[in-house]
């Protein structure tokens, strides 16, 4: 296999998992927190600016795990 299609892959298997962590937050997490804390409810710049962090945080996190290729 080339390494093209290698890496195409590897970007498609981790954009369907942040898809799958991005449906799951927003049917599970962000109905409790909002329960927990309502003012977020009025505030919903501030929970999708934490949610965009937080998968940009994961994406640098995954691609920081990779081996280096020498």
């Amino acid at each position: 296999m080339s390494q093209r299609v290698k890496i195409m892959g590897s970007f498609a298997l981790l954009g369907f998992l942040m898809g799958i962590a991005a449906y799951l937050a927003y049917n599970w997490v962000i109905p409790i927190l909002i329960e927990i804390f309502p003012q977020i409810l009025s505030m919903g710049w501030l929970l999708w600016g934490f949610v965009g962090a937080l998968l940009s945080e994961t994406m640098l996190l995954l691609w920081a795990s990779f081996p280096k290729q020498r």
